[in-house]
């Protein structure tokens, strides 16, 4: 009964995301936010643990917070944009503002490493993708470059990069990793580019075998994953492929979406966005490599030979795709 719930509560939650990014009124796309937002709360809940029941708590806090914002700039401009001039882009700027609560972007973080903290690797993961869907689409459509966002970016990358050096905990480390991809997908929106969904849709990808990796193994800290990586040389180069790929490293398909975003800012005159995002992305780089330098060192525990059983072959054709998807994704694109 329980799983029937589960799946119930799933459909609903992507009927929410889906009503609010096809939504051709301002009112019926907030109304999808709130199922999306209703949706996801019981499957956050978990009677036997405090932790999750806590993290819906916070979660819901939160978003009701961003939706009240929402819901008041929505109304202000039905009704008093005409009345009182120059107020679009204070409603403008409200409205975004909400749209970044809701995402978990810079400076409006604080809450998301806090939720993510207290939830399992599901939910984890449908909080580092598929709640970002909806308030991203609708940030495309209200895009315009600003000083704004320009500052969004740049927090977003800075602050993501300094808090995650210090995190033992797996679940922020993914949070402020997810914060700083979210400045990447926002500036490959300044000049109204698609660019961001492929970002998105490959960095899914690899979010899913990186937590994946993590479900199957039972860890959530560092200390844990040390003991993992020990365990034997291919789950060791799962971890490392996959890591590399989120940072954006060549050869992996993490370097494609970064790829895309640099050369459109570039060709758009973006240059001083495109070299702060670089240099600001070292430093989330540095923590990846934090995490796998247990792994680049010999270590008198490692065993030898392979243990295959608990490698199943999904699980190498997942991280095929982290290997080779850089070249596939070239070819393709030579060819359109």
């Amino acid at each position: 009964m329980m799983n029937f719930y589960k799946i119930m509560f799933l459909i609903i939650l992507m009927i929410g995301t889906l009503i609010a990014i096809s939504s051709y009124s301002w009112m019926s796309m907030w109304m999808g936010l709130e199922i999306n937002l209703l949706s996801i709360i019981p499957l956050m809940k978990d009677s036997k643990n405090l932790f999750p029941s806590e993290a819906a708590l916070k979660y819901f806090i939160t978003q009701a917070l961003a939706s009240s914002i929402l819901l008041m700039s929505i109304i202000t401009s039905l009704n008093f944009n005409e009345m009182i001039p120059n107020t679009l882009n204070f409603l403008s700027l409200m409205m975004n503002s909400s749209f970044l609560m809701k995402m978990g972007a810079a400076p409006f973080h604080a809450w998301f490493p806090e939720v993510m903290e207290g939830l399992n690797w599901m939910n984890s993961f449908i909080m580092l993708t598929w709640q970002k869907i909806a308030p991203m689409m609708l940030i495309f459509y209200n895009c315009k470059f600003s000083i704004f966002f320009m500052l969004i970016i740049i927090s977003s990358t800075l602050i993501s990069g300094i808090l995650g050096l210090n995190q033992i905990s797996l679940r922020k480390i993914m949070a402020y990793s997810s914060i700083n991809h979210i400045g990447w997908m926002i500036a490959s929106m300044m000049n109204f580019q698609t660019i961001w969904m492929i970002y998105f849709i490959i960095y899914s990808i690899i979010s899913l075998n990186i937590i994946w990796l993590f479900y199957k193994f039972n860890i959530f800290y560092l200390p844990q994953l040390f003991q993992i990586l020990n365990f034997n040389k291919l789950t060791k180069l799962f971890f490392m492929i996959n890591f590399l790929s989120l940072g954006g490293l060549p050869p992996f398909l993490g370097f494609f979406p970064k790829w895309l975003v640099i050369n459109n800012l570039v060709q758009n005159n973006f240059l001083m966005i495109s070299t702060l995002l670089i240099i600001f992305t070292l430093i989330t780089l540095f923590f990846y490599l934090r995490i796998l330098f247990s792994s680049l060192t010999i270590n008198t525990t490692e065993t030898l030979k392979m243990n295959y059983s608990n490698l199943k072959i999904k699980m190498i054709n997942f991280n095929f795709i982290s290997l080779m998807g850089l070249l596939i994704c070239t070819m393709l694109f030579s060819f359109t």
